[in-house]
């Protein structure tokens, strides 16, 4: 089952790295340059791999869900 939470946090860090990566660097004096529009090709790259990271956080959290809910096997003196 998917947590919904977990995706929802897992998308938002990827955005919230895209954007920070963005943002215009400073220079040495300390002002800030105007680096122009963002342009869609790199919009849809960052959606693509937003989408990717979500579906992979999901996939491996299934699994980790999965393997959580097997019953354990008390051990056996022999």
């Amino acid at each position: 089952m998917l947590d919904p939470l977990m995706l929802v946090v897992s998308v938002m860090a990827t955005i919230n790295g895209a954007f920070a990566r963005l943002a215009p660097r400073g220079s040495s004096t300390g002002e800030r340059r105007d680096r122009g529009a963002v342009s869609i090709e790199q919009v849809l790259w960052y959606a693509a791999a937003a989408v990717s990271v979500a579906v992979v956080a999901a996939i491996i959290w299934n699994q980790i869900r999965d393997t959580a809910s097997t019953p354990v096997d008390p051990p056996s003196a022999p």
